[in-house]
């Protein structure tokens, strides 16, 4: 689906002629010429009026079955596209969808900021019964709390947000782009909703791709200290119901954590990587963007992830290996180094 417009509201609409000329793409028509385009969308959640982008050939399924009225795309995939899909060819449709992402969303990162009052609560803000408000505490236009909320001091809660009741906000939290389900706790310092780190190689430089997914947090869900959680670049990053994550975890955009999973302190998970249910992730882990971690996985502490792991397999080592490959080496290079010194 296209992003969401309480918190994303989209300039435009563009038509094809002008989304090539806005991206350098080369346009193939093949819908009706006064087709306009509403908002950027991922690919298997685009509609006729949306526009997506095929740059990475693991999505090339998604792209043929899309429901994009447009989509950017290098030449050599051009012939995969379904019929009525209109192309905008690019060398590097990463870039383009950048720049035609920049058009639908010049001001994506918007943050309600007032000037005087405490607690500062926008008057279109709606707060639940029996919620209390620490010092400091900052709310913005539209955000919803429900009933019997904790939210700590200096926390601020940004325009839309919606939180579920009973739920509890360390000290300064911040929480933008985002909703999120009854029973979840936030400790201190907790960051949801801050833009993944998306950017895109130009001749120039970087340029930075608008990030307008959400996160959406299920019921029941613990996050410690410190822990960020990036917001979607299109599609939303979601933590399941019932999941623990520990203090100082880095947890990109688009990342779709399970239910039930434990994720230990100083791990780090890259973009767009898919987490089964009831998952264990070890401390100090680092797990590659892009890939599918099966329900019921163990990964070892302080491995690095960069293939995808089978459900129920227990992974260990950088590279990361079968628990028994390991060990077996492991064991290999023990008895060599005491042959060696003796």
């Amino acid at each position: 689906m296209p992003p969401d417009p309480r918190f994303f509201p989209p300039e435009g609409p563009f038509n094809l002629m002008q989304l090539a000329e806005i991206s350098g793409a080369e346009a193939q028509q093949k819908g009706a010429a006064d087709n306009i385009y509403l908002d950027v969308a991922a690919l298997d959640d685009a509609d006729d009026a949306s526009v997506a982008f095929l740059d990475n050939k693991m999505y090339l399924d998604q792209f043929r079955e899309t429901g994009a009225g447009c989509c950017i795309v290098a030449a050599r995939y051009a012939d995969e596209a379904p019929a009525e899909t209109s192309l905008l060819i690019s060398d590097a449709p990463y870039l383009a969808y950048a720049k035609i992402a920049e058009a639908f969303h010049p001001d994506a990162d918007r943050s309600y900021c007032p000037e005087h009052a405490d607690p500062a609560v926008h008057p279109s803000a709606t707060i639940g019964q029996g919620t209390v408000l620490g010092t400091g505490v900052v709310i913005g236009p539209n955000a919803e709390i429900g009933e019997n909320c904790r939210i700590g001091p200096n926390s601020f809660i940004g325009d839309g947000v919606r939180i579920a009741d009973n739920c509890t906000l360390g000290p300064s939290v911040s929480v933008r782009f985002s909703i999120i389900g009854s029973n979840v706790a936030l400790f201190a310092g907790v960051r949801i909703g801050e833009p993944g780190f998306g950017f895109a190689a130009s001749p120039t430089g970087a340029v930075t791709v608008p990030q307008v997914g959400r996160v959406v947090i299920e019921d029941n869900v613990e996050i410690g200290a410190n822990t960020t959680i990036d917001r979607g670049a299109g599609p939303d990053t979601v933590i399941g119901a019932g999941t623990r994550i520990d203090n100082l975890v880095q947890i990109g955009h688009n990342v779709r954590i399970g239910k039930g999973c434990i994720i230990v302190a100083q791990s780090g998970i890259a973009g767009s990587c898919t987490i089964g249910n009831g998952v264990q992730i070890g401390g100090q882990v680092g797990i590659a963007g892009h890939l599918n971690i099966g329900d019921g996985a163990r990964i070892a502490a302080q491995s690095g992830i960069m293939r995808d792991i089978a459900a129920g397999a227990t992974a260990v080592g950088t590279p990361s290996m079968p628990a028994k490959q390991y060990f077996r080496q492991v064991a290999v290079l023990s008895r060599l180094a005491g042959a060696k010194d003796s």
